[in-house]
């Protein structure tokens, strides 16, 4: 079988990974030449917006999917007249906007914190009045590890954080003052079944991923199912096949609904070393209709991100409980490079354990 990737970074690089052993063959589609999926799978690069190209790319596959949620809708529904692309474009188009996104959270039944579409600088005024501060401005469409944000401390941070999204759509939503970050990584496949990893807890420095913690510490089985539960219902109410991911804040006891992302994601990296089947391999098998693998925990494990820098190679390599990720993308600030997954350590020895291994964890 073969299996299209829209975008060529991480994620499809991890996915063409999970892919391989199933027997299943990836080809990626990305605008660079340099995208690091292509050291471990066939890439096809040129534009978006290249219909000729595209059709190129999606002749001979059996499905396509996509790594990250700004892949513009009219070339997923170019190709959707030629092979199937999933989860599909549904879940796309809501991702991409947080207006609807929260819409479709609401409609799922989930808490979400009070918000309000801001189009003019004179409807921020307003939506202050409503929300209050302390909130948070962020543009409905792009941006993503904290981009196209601005937080609105008191109203004499207004114009600020207005030109700071360059006066784009946006939404105001109020801070939530949370105990933690939790999110879960579910995946549906085409005949309605579905499975969920266990929530785990997240930690970010400004807007980036830095630690997880899987399975987070206390959850209650009644929250699991709370979450797996709502989970399902988005998932079915967009049709969405494969995996989708929905970042929480814990507040008192609850679940309050931050975003989803209808991919792969970045806290689910834990279960390629600690997990019986990886997110990856999961999503590669709802995609192309294969049953799902078990979701069970092996090992309780701690992911660790590297941003900017690769660790030494070295100290990693020594650690036994240590699993490294090397992501071959250059060296950047606030870059996501690579990961290290630490299984079977104590989850309250993470920022120990980063230090330790060289990761600075901003």
């Amino acid at each position: 079988m073969r299996l299209g990737i829209l975008g060529g970074g991480q994620l499809a690089r991890m996915l063409a990974l999970a892919a391989a052993p199933l027997g299943v063959r990836a080809r990626v589609y990305d605008p660079s030449p340099d995208a690091c999926a292509g050291d471990v799978c066939e890439l096809a690069t040129g534009p978006y917006e290249d219909h000729a190209r595209l059709r190129e790319f999606a002749d001979d596959l059996d499905a396509i999917t996509y790594e990250f949620e700004n892949v513009p809708t009219n070339a997923v529904d170019q190709l959707a007249a030629l092979v199937p692309v999933r989860p599909g474009a549904q879940s796309l188009r809501l991702s991409q906007d947080r207006a609807f996104e929260k819409q479709a959270l609401t409609e799922a039944g989930f808490e979400v914190a009070p918000w309000r579409q801001v189009e003019t600088k004179g409807e921020l005024d307003d939506a202050i009045a409503a929300v209050g501060v302390p909130a948070i401005l962020k543009t409905r469409r792009g941006g993503y590890d904290g981009k196209g944000q601005a937080i609105i401390a008191d109203r004499e941070d207004t114009a600020h954080a207005w030109a700071a999204i360059k006066g784009r759509p946006a939404i105001l939503e109020s801070l939530v003052s949370f105990q933690r970050e939790l999110s879960l990584i579910s995946v549906r496949t085409s005949d309605g079944s579905g499975a969920c990893y266990p929530l785990v807890e997240n930690e970010h420095r400004k807007g980036i991923l830095r630690v997880t913690i899987a399975p987070a510490l206390g959850v209650d089985t009644d929250l699991q199912r709370q979450a797996e539960v709502m989970a399902g219902r988005l998932m079915s109410s967009l049709g969405h096949i494969g995996v989708l991911t929905i970042e929480f804040f814990e507040v008192q006891g609850r679940l309050v609904a931050n975003e989803f992302a209808p991919r792969v994601h970045n806290s689910g990296h834990w279960t390629i070393d600690g997990a019986t089947t990886c997110q990856f391999e999961n999503h590669v098998r709802a995609v192309l209709g294969m049953p799902l693998g078990k979701t069970k925990v092996r090992s309780p494990t701690i992911m660790l991100n590297c941003v900017g820098a690769m660790p030494d190679k070295s100290i990693v390599l020594n650690d036994p409980s240590a699993k490294l990720h090397d992501y071959r993308k250059p060296a950047r600030p606030e870059r996501k490079v690579g990961h290290v997954n630490l299984v079977g350590i104590n989850p309250v020895l993470a920022h120990e354990s980063a230090q330790r291994l060289g990761i600075d964890l901003g």
